[in-house]
């Protein structure tokens, strides 16, 4: 049987993050990014691990790539995750890696 652990607030869990490749400068998000992950029922730090990661989530080979060359030349990173069915998250980190943006595609 497995147990979860109850920190002082409910049960405890454990995120692993892999070593981050960039600084992501000032972490924040719309409000309708903020509601649909809790719609969804996913926390937003699983997602900004990931991009932080290098894990551009379902972005296309091409902007993948584009993304891969921008860690090196410093130019801005988008990562796109589906949260739901027909539902999407961008994560936009800036050129100059001052502020990382959790929002919804329409909102950009």
């Amino acid at each position: 049987m497995h147990q979860t652990p109850m920190g002082p607030t409910g049960p405890a869990f454990t995120l692993s993050i892999t070593p981050q490749k960039f600084s992501p400068g000032q972490i924040v998000s719309t409000p309708a990014a903020l509601e649909a992950m809790e719609a969804a029922g996913c926390l937003p730090i699983r997602f900004l691990a990931r991009h932080l990661s290098g894990d551009w989530g379902s972005v296309c080979p091409e902007d993948a790539a584009l993304n891969d060359a921008a860690l090196l030349a410093g130019d801005r990173l988008l990562s796109v995750y589906e949260i739901a069915p027909e539902v999407r998250i961008w994560i936009v980190t800036e050129a100059d890696r001052s502020v990382t943006t959790l929002l919804l595609p329409e909102e950009y």
